[in-house]
């Protein structure tokens, strides 16, 4: 298999020292931009009321985010794909700090929508050219886990991150956030600049024609559907984890933000060691992954009303829901090298659109269950079936990978 974003050199192969201290630089711009996009959820009362607009309106916010990820993350990532990467990653951040400055500064709602689309477009594009660099940078038999660790900087920003950055805007008001995210942009600005390699080359020049055949290739829309029902299961009892928490399970606020953190934490775990287990054959580990992940989601549908066995249950939930993160963008980088050379980085970025779009139809989903007779008890049975769906699809992937 050939190396796609990096020129495999002495230097990669034998200074050990070069390869953290570059995937270093991505995990915090990582933290920057996981911090962004999901603390918004917990400012939204904030920014409603001082926007004078209504809190499902605010939640456009959240929603149109993602759509800044989905929709122009494999468009910009396409047309960017003849910029040098590194000189791409510093060009990101910028964006990154522009949009959260320009939230920070909104004098209306409409601009801060628009600070959150331009800011979403940086997200998808890092995260997708992030994903080829990091996997080049190691080993092939490292790969998921270089992209792991990257990704780490969006689990460790779920657990601090995000609640720190609810607490300031709670404080000091919702714009303060987001200038403490801007400065978070400039340290890991600062960072791929001094600790990213300067010989980062692009991958070999393909026509934006060639490179938007990833979008009618079979086997790589299989993954894009994988990643999206697999990875959007989880979001369905995600995403009323608080409400779960108080009026099944009994927990107070003050305690459902500390579960949250310790969700968190096993997040962060889930995703280290399942791109350790997807190095080898991410396939297969993803499908087993998949598996255990439906079935904690059931097992959480009866366990959810013990304080305990809810605990424990939760735990494991968190551990699997972004243990096939890493898994899942390695998986799409292979498929891409081996079918459409060239293309890896849109095919990074259309998975990256994937998982948003896994998100939202989770989010909907599950809030379709809670206004239904089935009720909020019944979101992490339902979030299981989506991911029965992501076990049937790799399936099929496998069988056709054996043919």
């Amino acid at each position: 298999m050939k190396s796609t974003a990096y020129a495999p050199t002495a230097t990669a192969s034998s200074t050990t020292k070069k390869i953290p201290a570059a995937l270093l630089a991505l995990t915090i711009s990582a933290f920057g931009i996981g911090t962004t996009e999901f603390v918004i959820v917990g400012l939204l009362p904030t920014v409603a009321s001082d926007l004078n607009i209504s809190i499902p309106s605010a939640g456009l916010l959240v929603s149109l985010y993602a759509i800044g990820v989905a929709i122009g993350a494999p468009v910009l990532t396409a047309l960017t794909s003849r910029i040098p990467r590194k000189k791409l990653l510093i060009y990101l951040m910028l964006l990154f700090i522009v949009g959260n400055g320009l939230a920070s500064v909104a004098p209306s709602f409409a601009t801060l929508v628009i600070a959150r689309i331009v800011t979403g477009f940086a997200h998808g594009v890092f995260f997708s050219i992030g994903s080829t660099i990091a996997a080049a940078l190691v080993p092939p038999n490292k790969r998921a886990s270089a992209i792991s660790i990257m990704f780490t900087g969006l689990t460790v920003a779920i657990v601090t991150g995000v609640p720190f950055g609810t607490f300031i805007g709670q404080q000091f008001g919702w714009r303060a956030t987001f200038i403490g995210v801007a400065l978070l942009g400039l340290i890991g600005l600062i960072s791929s600049w001094i600790l990213v390699p300067n010989h980062i080359k692009n991958e070999d020049k393909v026509s934006l024609k060639d490179q938007f055949k990833v979008i009618t290739n079979g086997r790589l829309l299989l993954a894009f559907l994988m990643t999206a029902l697999g990875y959007g299961g989880t979001f369905v009892a995600f995403t009323y984890l608080s409400p779960i928490l108080q009026k099944i399970t009994g927990f107070s606020e003050a305690m459902v933000s500390m579960v949250l953190v310790v969700y968190g934490i096993a997040i962060a775990l889930g995703n280290l060691i399942g791109g350790k287990v997807a190095n080898k054959n991410p396939l297969k580990a993803l499908l087993w992954m998949f598996v255990l992940q439906a079935i904690a989601l059931l097992i959480f549908t009866y366990t959810a009303g013990n304080p305990v066995l809810g605990m424990i249950t939760l735990f494991v939930m968190g551990a699997l829901s972004f243990s096939n993160v890493p898994g899942l963008q390695l998986y799409v980088v292979q498929l891409a090298e081996k079918h459409l050379p060239g293309t890896e980085d849109v095919a990074s970025a259309f998975n990256i659109a994937a998982f948003n779009v896994g998100i939202a139809i989770g989010a909907f989903v599950g809030g379709l269950v809670v206004e239904s007779a089935l009720g909020l008890g019944a979101t992490p049975w339902v979030g299981a079936v989506l991911v029965a769906a992501a076990i049937v699809v790799t399936l099929i992937s496998s069988r056709i990978a054996k043919k």
